[in-house]
């Protein structure tokens, strides 16, 4: 068997409301009520590092978005959501969207060489990403979910603080 090929490219504004429906369809009600989605709010997120996975037919398979935030007086990137469609996931296919971005980020203005996100440990070491510490998420954030990674050697050495919304 074959596996499936699949298109990557930066988010457009056209593909929105697909993606919206990815999320929601992946991820419990009630979303946007988490911690991080405070982060997000009012902010655009960043288009040119987030991407869309679509399958030879054009259809949505996956999708990620990052966004600029500071830690204490430092830029960072957060990632998330992440999202692969229950019908195409154990394709490795999440991996990819990370991979992939994650070398996009490496050179993006606002990165600080620094990439966090709330997410499973197990999952996300296997990228590099460790636990965060002095690094405050607004609550009910569980601290041991609070990942970061480095995309320049000690990056995050001597960060830390609250996090908070970079905007525009």
């Amino acid at each position: 068997m074959r596996a499936p090929v699949y298109s990557l490219k930066a988010e457009e504004p056209g593909d929105f409301w697909e993606v919206e429906a990815l999320f929601d369809l992946c991820f419990a009600p009630g979303r946007e009520a988490l911690s991080s989605y405070r982060l997000r709010d009012g902010v655009p997120w960043l288009r040119e590092l987030s991407l869309v996975a679509r399958d030879a037919q054009g259809v949505l398979a996956g999708a990620i978005r990052y966004w600029p935030v500071r830690v204490g007086t430092a830029p960072a990137l957060l990632l998330g959501p992440i999202a692969v469609h229950p019908t195409r996931q154990g394709e490795g296919l999440g991996g990819v969207l990370i991979r992939d971005s994650l070398a996009l980020a490496r050179d993006h203005p606002l990165a600080g060489n620094r990439v966090m996100l709330v997410g499973d440990a197990p999952y996300y070491s296997r990228f590099g990403f460790r636990r965060l510490e002095g690094v405050l998420m607004p609550p009910p954030t569980n601290p041991a979910r609070l990942l970061g990674l480095e995309l320049a050697p000690a990056a995050w050495q001597g960060v830390g603080g609250k996090v908070r919304p970079a905007g525009p």
